[in-house]
């Protein structure tokens, strides 16, 4: 397939009359062409421009569903250059942010629901509702920040924002069948990218995962086979449990992490499994060579404690040791992931309200506040951090939670 074939009926689309995040989205066609430009320049500024625009910091709009048959038709023809990168749009186009579905995966039936939801609302009885749940706001600064989601929520425009994004999803999952195909691509970094697209669509896991078996009894990069295990796992590939525990004492350490996260998906946590994640939670395996894993950013100590925070059942204390040593290696955005975790862990009743004296707290509770209060002036920069210590009622504020752990004034 040319290029010219990829973008066929490109014209036919009333572009200016959809919308994107900064209004018509007239500019979209240019930017599709521009995949396809001789010039490196000209492509990173298509894939910048277009991370901006039908995909918004995790939104998406009325135009992004248009643009993904172009894409996937890009990224199938062998001859656009960036493939993989356009495969990885692809899954931003249809999902967001991919950590707010980890370690679970999506789960599209609830999705659904809650379109259906907004749909059949009753928008004076909402917005009465979210009056309400200002009002029971723990504390000024909870209901500050309540108070402001309450001011620009739009009922409309939440609606629409949720068809939009459901369009964008289901126009991806459409293609998944031929996007599949990538999987016994020439490049690794696409049959890197076409395994960790595939985990995200469980309608389509029957051929999936037999696609994804395929890849992993021929794949020699630890990589590609990392993203495909990861995917087998979201897809509940429960044939493959066997390859994974014989994994788990594999001489390759990023092939160990990701069969320990699939087990844990697939529900087979054992000691071995908690072994592999505890030690990634505080040494996570060092990426090698070639492709990287795409889940979670490549965070893969991130991801190892998110998974252990939610097994079932008490960990043993070496775990919970893992997690807040790892928490107090991380700095700046690494730390979110880790202390979600850490507190989930540490707190499995949930936020303390009210928050009792810091004495009172437990011995992992009390390290964990003193780990947090420890990290650096490049996490407590993250508006993203504060708001995890607010919805764990914690003191938000730098000086307030060293104050409250009993430490040194900043």
């Amino acid at each position: 397939m040319g290029g010219g074939d990829a973008l066929a009926g490109l014209e036919e689309i009333d572009w200016a009359g959809l919308c994107h995040a900064y209004g018509p989205a007239g500019d979209v066609p240019g930017l599709l062409r521009a995949l396809i430009s001789q010039s490196p320049a000209e492509r990173k500024h298509a894939v910048h421009e277009l991370y901006g625009n039908i995909f918004h910091q995790g939104s998406r709009y009325e135009a992004t569903a248009h643009a993904v048959p172009f894409l996937v038709r890009l990224a199938l023809d062998p001859r656009t250059p960036q493939r993989a990168e356009i495969v990885h749009l692809l899954v931003a186009l249809a999902i967001g942010y991919d950590e707010a579905y980890l370690p679970a995966g999506v789960d599209v039936a609830g999705w659904r629901s809650g379109v259906e939801r907004l749909r059949s609302v009753d928008t004076a009885q909402q917005l009465l509702e979210l009056d309400a749940w200002v009002e029971a706001a723990r504390g000024e600064a909870d209901r500050r920040v309540r108070a402001m989601h309450r001011a620009i929520y739009d009922p409309g425009q939440a609606l629409r924002s949720a068809l939009d994004e459901l369009a964008a999803y289901d126009a991806v999952r459409t293609e998944v069948p031929r996007l599949r195909g990538l999987l016994s691509d020439g490049d690794p970094r696409v049959r890197a990218a076409a395994a960790y697209l595939v985990g995200w669509f469980p309608q389509e896991a029957p051929g999936s995962a037999g696609a994804l078996r395929v890849l992993l009894a021929a794949e020699a990069r630890p990589g590609v086979a990392a993203n495909a295990v990861i995917s087998a796992g979201l897809l509940g590939d429960t044939d493959l449990i066997p390859r994974l525990r014989k994994g788990l004492s594999g001489p390759e350490p990023l092939l160990r992490w990701a069969d320990a996260i699939a087990l844990a998906r697939l529900g087979v946590a054992g000691a071995d499994v908690i072994e592999v994640l505890a030690a990634a939670s505080m040494e996570p395996p060092q990426p090698g060579p070639g492709p990287v894993v795409s889940f979670l950013g490549g965070d893969l100590r991130g991801y190892a404690a998110q998974t252990l925070a939610i097994l079932d059942g008490p960990l043993p204390p070496s775990a919970l040791d893992a997690v807040l040593d790892g928490l107090a290696r991380t700095s700046g955005i690494a730390a979110l992931p880790m202390t979600t975790a850490a507190l989930r862990l540490t707190f499995p009743r949930g936020a303390p309200h009210p928050l009792p004296p810091y004495g009172q707290l437990t011995e992992p509770q009390q390290r964990v506040v003193r780990t947090l209060a420890d990290l650096g002036p490049g996490t407590w920069r993250w508006g993203n951090f504060m708001s995890i210590l607010r919805a764990w009622n914690l003191p938000s504020a730098y000086g307030e939670c060293r104050a409250y752990a009993g430490l040194d004034a900043p």
